[in-house]
């Protein structure tokens, strides 16, 4: 059978395998699998020979899922989700959103403005967007509602800051892209520091222009702070700011790797848990049971992605469709813009780890075919699957803000607060697509 035929039949089949919600790493893993032995079952000069296929079937299996699996780069994942369920469990990331809350106490919107802080202090600890919008979810918008706060807001503002996990370092979905992609998985943390930062004070901006426009939705909460709460909110939040800056200022002054900086920030967490008294033998057996759950789920969709990655380059597919878009002649920006537009789309029905291992086989050689930088594309991708967790119908962050308020808020009031920060991430994705310095500057600087 023809290569190319059978890559394109199988990324078809896989794709609507996903459609109807079949796990994504037993799609893409399975139909690697049979696509696979079927090629090599059915060489050129014809005939169908399942004996000669056995073998460099089962060495596809076998060699992709333990080079991939025992990859040094990759341990830094499961650190990274212990990091955050430690910082959950100690006590931290509540302190973040209480700093904030003081600190933001008398501005228009301060509740909303400071759950967004909070998710962007959040991200700077773990690298999971929904473990951020769950969190966050449970800590903010019960307080926001019980201020009057309208549902709308409240939880439309936990739902977009949620979505800078996956782009404020450390993030999981950088670390995947790294490992797919052979890019320094410490530069693409550095590049999603300023559009991080950017998407962060875009959602700000909303919520003041909002809350201008309507101030019905955000009534004064009446909290009044003395200069001791604004200080005791600056002790109580220096362990947030100690591990940002082990894992930035780390990474970026040369002093730790990416995966280092995870072990050490660990080592840091569990040091102020004990100290504190603030970890217990049973929240620490909690953390490290979620850390192998949300572990195992991502290294079981990666392993089927990374085999259906193979295949699709021992296929030639992606190859010829390089080829194809480069004989259209179509500029750098035309080609960008129907990538974005292709992720925007996806986003709507895809979880963001299964857009992402689906489309690299495909789009890496694309890009890297047109000498458009990988990291400043990492970037756009990152951005694009945060996009995608807030649109609509699915809108994975929406459906969580919405489990972990229990009946507090309707799920349409969700989805029509959250067009304002969508329209506020289209503007910072033209800004990252017009200005690429915005994310190749730190790690430029870092060399």
């Amino acid at each position: 059978m023809d290569p190319l035929l059978l890559g394109g039949l199988a990324f078809a089949i896989a794709m609507a395998l996903i459609a109807l919600r079949l796990p994504i790493g037993y799609a893409l893993g399975g139909i690697s699998v049979v696509a696979t032995f079927i090629m090599y079952a059915s060489p050129a000069t014809g005939g169908f020979d399942m004996e000669r296929a056995i073998r460099p079937t089962l060495s596809l299996i076998a060699n992709n899922s333990f080079s991939f699996i025992h990859s040094y780069e990759l341990s830094l994942v499961p650190l990274y989700i212990l990091l955050g369920a430690l910082a959950y469990r100690t006590g931290i990331t509540t302190d973040i959103y209480q700093a904030m809350r003081v600190w933001l106490a008398k501005a228009p919107g301060g509740l909303a403005m400071a759950s967004i802080m909070g998710c962007g202090g959040f991200s700077a600890i773990t690298g999971s967007s929904v473990a951020c919008a769950a969190t966050m979810g449970r800590i903010a918008v019960p307080e926001m509602l019980r201020y009057g706060y309208s549902p709308r807001l409240s939880t439309a503002s936990v739902a977009a800051g949620g979505t800078l996990g996956s782009l404020i370092p450390p993030s999981v979905p950088f670390a995947i892209y790294g490992i797919f992609t052979e890019q320094s998985i410490s530069k693409l943390f550095l590049a999603g520091v300023g559009p991080g930062v950017l998407s962060m004070v875009g959602y700000l901006l909303v919520v003041w222009l909002w809350v201008r426009k309507r101030p019905q939705d955000a009534p004064s909460s009446g909290l009044h702070f003395v200069r001791r709460d604004y200080l005791l909110a600056m002790v109580r939040a220096w362990p947030a700011v100690l591990l940002f800056l082990i894992i930035v200022v780390g990474i970026y002054g040369g002093i730790f790797t990416a995966t280092e900086a995870a072990a050490v920030s660990v080592a840091v967490v569990l040091a102020l848990g004990i100290v504190a008294k603030r970890l217990t033998w049973r929240a620490f057996f909690e953390s490290l049971t979620e850390a192998t759950i949300q572990t195992a789920a991502i290294f079981f969709v990666a392993v089927g992605a990374k085999t259906f990655a193979t295949f699709i380059a021992l296929t030639g597919a992606a190859n010829e469709v390089v080829l194809w878009i480069g004989s259209l002649g179509l500029a750098e920006w035309t080609v960008l813009l129907a990538i974005t537009g292709l992720y925007l789309v996806l986003g709507m029905f895809l979880d963001s780890l299964g857009i992402l291992l689906l489309t690299l086989p495909v789009m890496v050689p694309l890009v890297e075919g047109m000498g458009i930088n990988l990291i400043w594309f990492g970037v756009i991708v990152i951005k694009m699957l945060e996009i995608g967790l807030i649109t609509p119908p699915v809108g994975f962050n929406c459906f969580v803000i919405h489990s972990v308020v229990a009946g507090k808020a309707q799920l349409q009031d969700i989805f029509i607060g959250i067009w304002r920060f969508l329209m506020m991430d289209i503007v910072v994705m033209g800004l990252i697509l017009a200005f690429p310095l915005i994310s190749l500057w730190l790690p430029t600087m870092a060399g």
